[in-house]
């Protein structure tokens, strides 16, 4: 497939990659499937290691070296207690990428970065660009309001442009990306590319369940909210049952909840007591947060796995970005980045003709 000049871009050449675009790290989604078929495909494919053990993480990195030679990443969380043991392993098994849902502070960037690893933090301001442009990541992912998960405010349209001004380094839009018109219309704001949750996750290859993907296809585009009854910040998620029940808890109720999950999320990611102690103690000080809010942390995890993994749709939340109402067919990795790249350039050749 020919693509315009315009689309082979400074991330491609960053992260060795074909086509400039990124599937992000989503918890109990972007698993080795999805991220080998992403990267098999041309695009960066990202795992998901915050919702893993370590030895998971070292099985699934091995699982999509298995199914692709291409480049892939590994989203990080810094504030995990083994995250030095995590940064060892990608820099021990030559992974391209560690990208971050969080800034991942400057000594981290340094290691990465010492060690040849591509370091891509996700921000939602202007000021959080500039600041970890200054510890000296390669590549930035800009995620605006209409994304899934947890957000911010400021509408992708605006938030783009001002991210790529500030920073003369990658900028890779998120949110509301689900085609090639939009991938256009993120260069023209001045990014490198785009990085895309909801779109991947509705995908063949991505293995949350049927009926669960099947709830998203039928969600309209005003089926989102954007709530902190989750976990106490603004997550992006289906409007369901679930997420009303959730709204309406009293905290006498949810607080007793939010420390169940916590003691089963410790379960499931091998995390000691003590770990998870330290780990909160270092939460509190750093995000100024109370005891209420630390236990609450841990409600986004657990229930997303309920959905995600489960299939509980009684149970689980579906986090997603405002886009899911306009994707209505799971199509292969394959056949969307092709699609994607296909629209793409006929979009740029059409302008060009009209500015003949």
């Amino acid at each position: 497939m020919s693509t315009h000049r315009a689309l082979s871009t400074r991330a491609c050449e960053l992260f060795g990659v074909k086509y400039p675009i990124v599937q992000t790290g989503m918890g109990w989604v972007s698993g080795a499937r999805l991220t080998a078929a992403t990267s098999a495909a041309g695009g960066l494919g990202i795992l998901a290691s915050a919702t893993m053990t370590l030895d998971e993480l070292r099985t699934a990195i091995h699982e999509v070296r298995q199914r692709t030679d291409n480049p892939f990443g590994v989203n990080l969380r810094s504030d995990q207690p083994d995250v030095n043991n995590r940064i060892r392993l990608i820099v021990d098994e030559h992974v391209r990428v560690a990208s971050f849902a969080q800034a991942p502070g400057e000594r981290l960037v340094k290691t990465l970065k010492d060690a040849g690893v591509v370091v891509m933090p996700t921000v939602g301001a202007r000021r959080h660009a500039e600041k970890v442009a200054a510890w000296g990541v390669d590549a930035v992912i800009a995620q605006g309001a209409e994304g899934g998960g947890h957000t911010g405010t400021v509408p992708t349209s605006l938030l783009l442009p001002l991210v790529a001004e500030a920073v003369d380094i990658p900028v890779l839009g998120a949110g509301g990306f689900f085609d090639g018109r939009g991938l256009v219309a993120a260069l023209a704001y001045g990014a490198a590319g785009i990085a895309m949750g909801t779109r991947f996750l509705l995908t063949r290859e991505s293995t949350v369940p049927d009926d669960v993907k099947a709830v998203y296809l039928t969600t309209p585009i005003t089926g989102t909210v954007v709530t902190t009854a989750i976990d106490g910040h603004p997550q992006r998620v289906i409007l369901t049952d679930v997420i009303e029940r959730l709204s309406g808890s009293s905290r006498l109720t949810a607080l007793p909840r939010a420390v169940r999950n916590a003691l089963e999320f410790r379960k499931l990611t091998g995390t000691s007591v003590g770990d998870l102690a330290r780990e909160g103690l270092a939460m509190r000080k750093s995000q100024n947060l109370t005891l209420a809010q630390l236990a609450m942390a841990a409600n986004a995890p657990m229930l997303t796995r309920a959905a995600m993994v489960d299939g509980r749709l009684d149970a689980g939340i579906l986090p997603t970005g405002q886009n899911v109402g306009v994707i209505d067919e799971l199509p292969t990795v394959a056949e969307l980045i092709a699609r994607i790249m296909e629209q793409a350039d006929a979009t740029l050749r059409r302008l060009e003709g009209n500015n003949a």
